[in-house]
């Protein structure tokens, strides 16, 4: 996500976007509508000089059937990249609909075992997400500073904590897959998990407030 191009100032940073389409108990996910409402919402707002919004991509709610997409949207950040243009990122959204604030999410780990079917009918058990990575144990960190994080969205006034366990559904799934090219390609990513409960306008307000201090770590 942040990523120092050398030179004067600070570099500047392309943040590609994901969320998710309907799932199981959630007929209307609410990280499509960021995604989709993200844009014009931010070219209202205004977004730090150092940022710039690449893509906004939703991805299905299921584990293998994500990945044709999310690798498309990662590799295009590469491909940019190496075109010279700004360090890239990745900020993917997901809901929790247990959940009663904003999680940012420091990990994921190479297991698959959804509760429910995904969208395709995909119900892993214990299953590795990249086998050559070894045990379902193994896990991959993201290399943002999600406490910092944390307490800047805190003191903006967001009800927001750090975590450690992303689940084992296809939110972790496709964090796993993220962080994994991230790490080979030098680029950074990050999972968060929001409540369902907010309102939409809520949910855009703090993506644009994590957007923002983002920007002030570069």
């Amino acid at each position: 996500m942040v990523g120092d191009l050398g030179g004067e100032g600070p570099s500047v940073v392309t943040v590609h976007v994901t969320g998710f389409k309907k799932f199981h108990g959630v007929a209307e996910n609410p990280t499509e509508k960021i995604v989709g409402n993200l844009k014009s919402f931010v070219e209202k707002k205004g977004l730090p000089k150092n940022l710039v919004l690449g893509s906004c991509t939703v991805l299905e709610t299921a584990g293998q059937g994500a990945l044709g997409t999310l690798y498309k949207v990662l590799e295009s950040a590469i491909a940019e990249r190496e075109n010279g243009s700004s360090a890239q990122g990745q900020i993917h959204f997901g809901v929790n609909s247990g959940a009663t604030r904003f999680a940012l999410e420091n990990q994921a780990v190479n297991e698959a075992t959804f509760r429910c079917p995904d969208e395709l009918g995909w119900k892993p058990q214990r299953v590795p997400i990249v086998p050559s990575d070894g045990a379902i144990s193994r896990t991959r960190e993201t290399t943002l500073p999600v406490n910092e994080l944390t307490k800047s969205l805190r003191k903006t006034g967001y009800d927001v904590m750090p975590s450690d366990d992303a689940g084992r559904f296809v939110c972790n799934y496709v964090y796993y897959h993220s962080l994994r090219f991230a790490e080979q390609h030098g680029i950074k990513s990050l999972f968060v998990h929001v409540p369902l409960f907010l309102t939409i306008d809520e949910e855009m307000h703090f993506v644009a407030s994590l957007l923002e201090a983002l920007a002030v770590l570069n």
